[in-house]
């Protein structure tokens, strides 16, 4: 899968986004803020989400309380929603910045409108993953998406994966578990396999609502591509998604231990070269277990293993000498070689 010139396999580094959302309340300059600490730590991706309300919601929504929240779902998204105008000029310090804009259409027409900036891949939340009117819309775009699956079971998101091959979108799920903050015991790790078992096609990611790097550092050790995790410039913010959302600090530290730990959950198993010094002293070699006479007959109450290990017959070759004479006088505790044995 690539965004841009990012390419995501589990080749690469983990790709971390930076979900900004809704976390500048609706203010241009708060959101300016936090992209620039974004990018001086590192990131690679910034994620915002766009809301248009008349055409995302009905004003049902406005009696509609979220538990993250003290007021309507519609009072959350009017205060904190930019303008069109501003999203523009958002991306554009994204992308001035060096970094990749992305954002989560919550309506046609915001879908639209993203498409028309030119977006270069859609982020699809958990909530809009069964809603296939919408799924279908943005697919005809042709572009990668990111599709988050909380409150879904892998039936249910069988029908966005199709809609995906369809149309051949790259692709990637993103487990989630949509509580703010989410407890360490509702987040389902194991769906990472389950996942990429059921749609091999799909890159595997983690969308990460619990508090600190615990959790999506080992998604990225159970194979994860992608995690996306909310972030603020400061955890002093008001806001449904702050208590969930990674700092500064948080975002450098997931950037680099996510690197570290891909490196070497990707390395097989074999002798490094940086272990051979210490197989020298840390492994054992064969010896004689007593003094032993020319033509003695090795067997397993004459010899044993001991360190170090730099002696020409390695312990885990002790069979191959039983049975066989010695050649010459040999001491206690002398490390055997081949050319005294026949």
């Amino acid at each position: 899968m690539k965004i841009k010139n990012r390419t995501i396999s589990s080749k690469e580094a983990p790709l971390i986004i930076a979900e900004l959302g809704i976390n500048h309340g609706g203010d241009l300059l708060v959101a300016e803020q936090m992209v620039k600490i974004a990018a001086e730590r590192g990131c690679e991706v910034i994620k915002h989400q766009t809301h248009f309300l008349d055409d995302e919601m009905t004003p049902d929504a406005k009696k509609i309380m979220p538990p993250n929240a003290d007021v309507s779902i519609w009072d959350v998204m009017e205060k904190c929603s930019l303008t069109k105008d501003e999203e523009v000029k958002l991306k554009r310090i994204v992308e001035d910045l060096g970094m990749i804009y992305i954002s989560t259409p919550f309506s046609r027409s915001a879908a639209d409108f993203l498409n028309d900036i030119n977006v270069p891949a859609f982020k699809i939340g958990s909530g809009e993953c069964d809603n296939l009117l919408l799924i279908e819309h943005i697919a005809e775009f042709g572009k990668p998406i990111i599709l988050s699956t909380g409150m879904q079971n892998l039936l249910s998101v069988e029908k966005p994966v199709e809609i995906f091959e369809k149309n051949n979108i790259e692709y990637a799920l993103l487990e989630c578990t949509n509580i703010y903050p989410c407890p360490p015991e509702d987040i389902a790790l194991g769906s990472l396999q389950q996942l990429s078992n059921k749609f091999p096609n799909a890159e595997i990611g983690f969308s990460d609502h619990s508090i600190g790097p615990t959790m999506a550092l080992a998604a990225v050790a159970l194979g994860a591509t992608i995690v996306e995790k909310h972030f603020t410039d400061t955890k002093g913010r008001q806001g449904p998604d702050i208590s969930c959302s990674m700092d500064p600090d948080e975002l450098e530290h997931l950037i680099k231990k996510s690197k570290e730990i891909a490196y070497s959950r990707d390395r097989r198993k074999f002798i490094a070269n940086v272990e051979k010094d210490v197989y020298k002293f840390a492994r054992s070699s064969i010896v004689s277990d007593k003094n032993l006479k020319k033509g003695d007959t090795i067997d397993r109450q004459n010899i044993w293993a001991r360190r170090p290990g730099n002696g020409e017959i390695p312990a885990f070759e002790f069979e191959k000498v039983l049975g066989k004479t010695l050649k010459r006088d040999i001491a206690k505790n002398t490390q055997l070689k081949w050319s005294d044995l026949e």
